[in-house]
């Protein structure tokens, strides 16, 4: 018999080459398929200083909102090691509807590692996963804390993550891991200069993380798309970027202008 979670995934390449997801559940693809990891490497580490965080060697704690494919967390790794760093990094991740491990041995990500070898980890994550929170220890310097459940019941004690990946579905089809109660409770997980990328640009996505006490801004979008949100809870970070006007978007929001 096959696997509901099976007849929900389709294997599509996208137009780098390397390989995304189609759930039929959210009606939408992982990824960009413009190209999976093109987008994953502009939006979660070309637009911040994570990049500068590894090559200096620092020791970092990511917060990501869907796992997916395990795409960000392989490309985390091949940046390390192409990076000689030294880093010490705790990754943490949420996945409600984790891939089966036979999914995840047809992606083609070892095609687009400088160490194809990473790949591997991904069969063996996807085969020992247990409800609520994994714990995988990938080498001596990166550790995965995978939570297979839904957000709203994560709650691990004294997180507070550096980097945020918010990585989840669209919110026009995943509407409730977009609203200001989400982005409050990711700001509880986060120090006071985590930077909060995502590849979404939508305003009301804008408005709830402003309402949440987000400081936010645009920057250039991946592949054809216009614009993406980065965000801090402090200003400093994001000097360089350019700022919405964060009051008037939380009233906005608090009115339901966006609805």
């Amino acid at each position: 018999m096959t696997d509901p979670q099976e007849q929900q995934s389709k294997v599509v390449a996208t137009g780098d080459g390397s390989h995304t997801i189609y759930s039929s559940q959210f009606d939408q693809h992982y990824h960009n398929p413009n190209g999976a990891v093109a987008e994953s490497k502009h939006v979660f580490f070309e637009q911040s200083r994570l990049l500068d965080d590894i090559r200096n060697s620092n020791p970092i704690t990511i917060l990501e909102v869907g796992f997916g494919t395990g795409l960000n967390l392989l490309l985390l790794m091949d940046y390390v090691l192409d990076m000689d760093s030294n880093s010490t990094i705790n990754f943490y991740s949420i996945e409600g509807f984790p891939i089966s491990s036979q999914t995840s041995e047809n992606l083609n990500y070892f095609q687009h590692l400088s160490h194809s070898n990473l790949a591997n980890h991904l069969p063996a994550i996807f085969d020992n996963l247990s409800d609520g929170m994994n714990k995988f220890q990938l080498n001596s310097q990166v550790t995965l804390h995978l939570f297979n459940g839904m957000f709203e019941s994560f709650n691990p004690d004294d997180l507070r993550a550096d980097y945020i990946f918010h990585d989840a579905f669209s919110p026009d089809v995943n509407p409730e891991l977009w609203t200001a109660d989400t982005f409050k409770k990711l700001a509880d997980f986060s120090t006071k200069d985590a930077l909060l990328t995502t590849y979404c640009a939508a305003s009301k996505a804008q408005g709830a993380m402003a309402w949440a006490g987000w400081k936010v801004a645009k920057t250039q979008g991946a592949l054809g798309k216009r614009e993406m949100i980065i965000a801090s809870l402090s200003e400093e970070p994001l000097a360089d970027f350019n700022r919405i006007n964060e009051e008037h978007y939380a009233h906005r929001y608090e009115e339901r202008d966006f609805d």
